[in-house]
C-alpha cells in the first residue's frame, strides 16, 4: 500500500490565514470581526498544520505574524490536540522541532510554551523524538539551541514536572535523569539565560525531590554558591528562591551549610535589586517557621532586625504612595474594586475558610519584611526588643517631614510584634497608646492610616485593660480616634480605619454598648460618604457590630439611625447589582442581632431574596428569559440572609414561608452542583427545621435524602463544609420530626458511621456534627439504631470523649 503524501499547505489558504493574522496583530483592527474569521478557519482539520507551517517555515512573513500563529496554535492546541488527526499531530511535532534552535530569540521561546502544551496533551512518552532532540540541542555547544531546548525544559518542568521523573518505555532511565547532570552543568555556562534557564528549572523539582535531585544535592549546593555571587540579578533571585524552597522542605541537607547561607541572605536581603532583597526576605519567616536551627539564627536577630526596618519603609516607586493621595471626592476606578468572595454560612467549630483579605494586594519587600518580624517576633519573643526597640524609638524621634517614610515603618514594626513581643511590650501599652492615638491626626495619610492598623493589632490587650479607670479612659480614646478616622477625607485612611475598627468591635462586643449611638452616627456618616470600594467595609462594620452587640442594637433610637439609610440603599440596587452582595451580608448579622425585633423590616426582604434566587435558577438554564446573568454568589448570599432571617425570628418565620414555595427552591438549591450554594441550602435546611419544621413535611424524605448522600465518601472528598451543614441539618430535623425520620436512619447510620472512624483524618466539626447527629437518631429511633451500636459504639464514645 502506497504511503500517504505528506502534508502540503494550499497558496490561497497560506496567503488567506497570513492576511488575518497580520491584521489580528494590527491595534486599529476589528477585533471581534477577525475572531470570528478565525473561529471559522479552526473548522478546518488541518486549520492547525498552517499555523505549524507559518510559524515554522514561513521566513518571509515578520516575526510578529509567525509568533501570532505559534500563539494561536498553542491555545487550540491546548483544547484540541486529543481530536486532531494523528498524522497532523506528528506533522505539528515535526515542525516545531527545528525551531527550538531558531535565530530569533522570541520564535524560540514561543516554541517552548508549545512543547511545553503538547507534552502536557500528549505526554513525554507520546513524543520519544523530543527528548532525543533537546538532549542534541542542549550538547551542541550552540547557543541558540542550547537556549532553545533549556527554554522548552523550563517550561515543561514549571508546568508538568513530574512528567520528567517517570519511567518511559524504551528509555534506561527517566527524563530527570538525563536532564539534571546537564542543568547542574550549565550552572558553569558564560552564557546568563542558561544559568537562570537551568536553576529556574531545578527549583521547579525542590518540593517534589526526585531520587535523582536528592543524590546529585551535594552537586546542586555547590552549584548554589558559586550562582549566588553572580552578576544577574533574575539568578541570585533564583539562589535565594532554592535556599528558601530546601529549607522548607530539605532543611536537614542545609544544616552544615546555615552559617555561611544565613551570612548570604542576609546580604541578598540589602540587594540592590528589590526583587532578589525580596527573595531573600522570605527566608527568615521560612526558616523559623521550619525551626530548624534557632539558636543559630538568634545570634543573627540584630543584624536581620535592623535590615527588615530599613526595608519596611516605603519605596520612592511604592504605588501605594500615589493611593494615599486620593481623597473621598474622587470616584473609584473599576480596578480599584477587589474581587469579593462571600463565605457561605457554616455550622460547627473551626470553620474552613481560606480568605485573604491581601490576596488580591501587591506582595513586596516592605510587606515581607513586616511578615518576616511578626513570625520572628513569635519564635524569640521579648528577646528581640533590645535590638529592635531602639531602632523604632530613634526612628519615631525623627522629625521633619522628609522623615515621614521613618516614623512610619516604625509604627508598622510595633504592629508587626504587636502578638509575639506583648509580655514585653504589656507594661508600656498604656504609654504606646498615649503616643499613638495623636498619630491619627497625622498629617501624612499613610501614618494616619498604619496608626490604625498597628491599634487595632493591640485591640485584644486595650479592650482586658478596662477594668480599672485608666484603661476605660484609654479604651475610649483608642474608640473615639478610630471613629473620627472614619470621617477621614482620605480614602486609603477610611479603609484603615474602618478595617481596625472591625477588629475592636469583635474583641469589644458589649463593651461598645455605652458607645452605641455615637458609633452608628459615625458608620452612618461615613456609608453616605464612602465610594464603593470603601463601602463595602462599612457594611463589615455594621455586620460585626450587630454581631457584636446582639440585641441591644434592637432599640428605637439606633434603629432609626441604621436602617433607614441601608434600606434606601436596598431600594435603590438592582437584584443584578453586585453591590447587593455586602448588603445582603450586612443584613444578615443585622436580622441575627435584632431577633423579632426586625419583623418590622422582614417582608420586602424575604421577598427579595426569594425573587433574587428564582431569577438566577432561571439565569442558569436560560438567561435571555432570566434578564440577568447567572452568578451563583447572589443565591449563596440570599440563602444566607434567609438563615439570618430565620434565626433571628425564630417561629415568626413561619408567616412569611407558609404561602411561598421556598419548599421547592431549597429543594433545588440542596441538588445544585455547586457546593457552596448547597452549603448555604443545607444550613437554611437546619435553621427552618429548628423553628418550623412542619413546613418542610411535604418534602421531608427528599430533603433528608439528599443530606445524607452529601456524607457519602466521593461527596465528602469535593467538600467537607457541604457535608458538615448536611449532618447537622439531619440532626436537627430528629429532634423535630422524630418517628417520621425512621424509614431512612439506616441509611442516614451507614453513612455517619465511617466518618467517626479515626483512620479517616477528616475536619474535626463534621466528626463532632457526626457523633451529635448519630446520638439525636439513636435517641429518637432507639428501636432501630440499638441492634447495631456494636459497629459504632467505640469511634462513637471516642469522639464524646474528645470533645469534652
Amino acid at each position: 500500500m502506497a504511503a500517504q503524501p505528506a502534508w502540503q499547505p494550499k497558496e490561497e489558504g497560506l496567503r488567506e490565514i497570513c492576511t488575518l493574522l497580520e491584521q489580528h496583530i494590527s491595534p486599529t483592527s476589528d477585533k471581534s470581526r477577525i475572531w470570528q474569521q478565525l473561529q471559522h478557519y479552526s473548522q478546518f482539520p488541518d486549520f492547525n498544520n498552517y499555523l505549524a507551517f507559518i510559524f515554522a517555515r514561513a521566513e518571509g512573513k515578520s516575526v510578529e505574524i509567525r509568533q501570532a500563529a505559534g500563539l494561536l496554535l498553542k491555545n487550540n492546541l491546548r483544547s484540541a490536540f486529543k481530536s486532531l488527526d494523528p498524522t497532523y499531530q506528528q506533522y505539528i511535532k515535526k515542525e516545531l522541532l527545528p525551531c527550538l534552535g531558531a535565530a530569533d530569540r522570541h520564535i524560540r521561546s514561543t516554541v517552548g510554551t508549545i512543547i511545553s502544551v503538547v507534552v502536557q496533551q500528549g505526554r513525554i512518552s507520546g513524543w520519544p523524538e523530543l527528548l532525543q532532540g533537546l538532549v542534541q540541542c542542549l550538547d551542541s555547544n550552540d547557543p541558540n539551541h542550547m537556549e532553545g531546548a533549556m527554554d522548552a525544559l523550563s517550561k515543561i518542568c514549571e508546568d508538568i514536572p513530574q512528567e520528567l521523573d517517570m519511567d518511559i518505555p524504551g528509555l534506561g532511565e527517566r527524563p530527570i535523569d538525563v536532564f539534571l547532570p546537564r542543568f547542574l552543568q550549565f550552572f558553569q555556562s558564560p552564557h546568563a539565560s542558561l544559568r537562570k534557564l537551568s536553576l529556574g528549572s531545578i527549583n521547579q523539582f525542590i518540593m517534589l525531590m526526585p531520587a535523582a535531585l536528592y543524590r546529585s544535592m551535594d552537586k546542586f549546593l555547590q552549584g548554589l554558591f558559586v550562582l549566588a555571587h553572580d552578576s544577574v540579578a533574575e539568578v541570585r533571585k533564583l539562589v535565594c528562591a532554592a535556599f528558601v524552597q530546601l529549607t522548607e522542605v530539605q532543611p536537614s541537607v542545609l544544616e552544615p551549610h546555615l552559617r555561611n547561607i544565613t551570612e548570604f541572605m542576609l546580604q541578598a536581603n540589602k540587594d540592590s535589586d528589590d526583587e532578589v532583597a525580596l527573595e531573600a526576605c522570605e527566608f527568615w519567616s521560612t526558616y523559623c517557621e521550619a525551626q530548624v536551627n534557632l539558636e543559630l539564627l538568634r545570634e543573627f536577630l540584630e543584624r536581620i532586625i535592623l535590615i527588615l526596618l530599613t526595608n519596611m519603609a516605603y519605596a520612592d516607586d511604592d504605588e501605594s504612595l500615589i493611593e494615599a493621595e486620593e481623597d473621598d471626592s474622587l470616584p473609584d476606578r473599576e480596578q480599584d474594586l477587589k474581587p469579593r468572595f462571600h463565605t457561605s454560612r457554616f455550622h460547627g467549630s473551626d470553620e474552613v475558610t481560606d480568605d485573604d483579605d491581601d490576596s488580591f494586594n501587591v506582595w513586596n519587600l516592605r510587606k515581607c519584611s513586616a511578615a518576616s518580624l511578626d513570625v520572628i517576633s513569635n519564635v524569640y519573643g521579648d528577646d528581640i526588643l533590645p535590638a529592635l526597640m531602639p531602632l523604632v524609638q530613634a526612628k519615631l524621634s525623627m522629625s521633619g517631614d522628609e522623615n515621614w517614610k521613618e516614623r512610619e515603618a516604625a509604627v508598622l514594626a510595633l504592629g508587626a510584634i504587636a502578638e509575639g513581643c506583648i509580655r514585653g511590650l504589656y507594661p508600656h501599652l498604656s504609654e504606646m497608646v498615649e503616643f499613638l492615638v495623636p498619630l491619627l491626626d497625622d498629617k501624612f495619610p499613610l501614618i494616619r492610616s498604619i496608626t490604625c492598623w498597628t491599634l487595632s493589632r493591640f485591640s485584644k490587650f486595650i479592650v482586658q485593660g478596662i477594668g480599672n479607670q485608666k484603661g476605660l479612659e484609654q479604651f475610649t480614646k483608642v474608640l473615639m480616634g478610630l471613629l473620627q478616622r472614619l470621617l477621614d477625607t482620605n480614602k486609603r485612611v477610611q479603609e484603615a480605619a474602618c478595617s481596625a475598627f472591625a477588629t475592636l468591635e469583635e474583641e469589644a462586643a458589649d463593651v461598645l454598648v455605652p458607645h452605641l449611638e455615637t458609633i452608628l452616627q459615625h458608620l452612618m456618616c461615613a456609608f453616605g460618604r464612602y465610594q464603593r470600594r470603601n463601602l463595602r467595609i462599612v457594611y463589615d462594620a455594621i455586620g460585626t457590630l450587630a454581631d457584636a452587640v446582639g440585641e441591644e442594637l434592637n432599640r428605637p433610637g439606633y434603629l432609626d439611625i441604621l436602617m433607614p439609610p441601608l434600606i434606601s440603599k436596598w431600594q435603590q440596587l438592582s437584584n443584578s447589582d453586585k453591590d447587593l452582595f455586602p448588603l445582603l451580608e450586612c443584613f444578615t448579622s443585622i436580622a441575627q442581632a435584632l431577633g423579632t425585633g426586625f419583623s418590622q423590616f422582614a417582608e420586602p426582604v424575604f421577598q427579595r431574596c426569594m425573587i433574587i434566587i428564582q431569577s438566577q435558577q432561571l439565569a442558569k438554564v436560560d438567561p435571555a428569559s432570566a434578564g440577568v446573568q447567572y452568578d451563583k454568589e447572589f443565591i449563596v448570599c440570599s440563602l444566607d440572609l434567609l438563615s439570618g432571617l430565620t434565626e433571628g425570628l425564630g417561629s415568626m418565620i413561619e408567616n412569611l414561608v407558609a404561602q411561598s414555595n421556598l419548599r421547592d427552591l431549597l429543594l433545588q438549591c440542596c441538588m445544585d452542583d455547586a457546593p457552596d450554594i448547597r452549603q448555604s441550602a443545607f444550613a437554611l435546611l437546619g435553621d427552618l427545621a429548628r423553628v418550623c419544621p412542619q413546613y418542610l413535611h411535604p418534602r421531608l424524605s427528599e430533603l433528608v435524602t439528599i443530606a445524607a448522600k452529601q456524607l457519602e465518601t466521593t461527596q465528602l472528598i469535593e467538600s467537607i463544609s457541604v457535608a458538615n451543614n448536611a449532618c447537622w441539618a439531619i440532626g436537627e430535623l430528629a429532634v423535630k420530626v422524630r418517628q417520621e425520620i425512621s424509614p431512612i436512619v439506616m441509611n442516614v447510620i451507614s453513612c455517619i458511621v465511617p466518618i467517626l472512624q479515626p483512620a479517616e483524618s477528616l475536619h474535626r466539626s463534621l466528626v463532632e456534627n457526626g457523633a451529635i447527629t448519630l446520638g439525636r437518631l439513636a435517641w429518637v429511633c432507639p428501636e432501630i439504631v440499638s441492634p447495631h451500636m456494636e459497629h459504632f459504639i467505640l469511634p462513637w464514645s471516642l469522639c464524646y470523649y474528645a470533645k469534652r
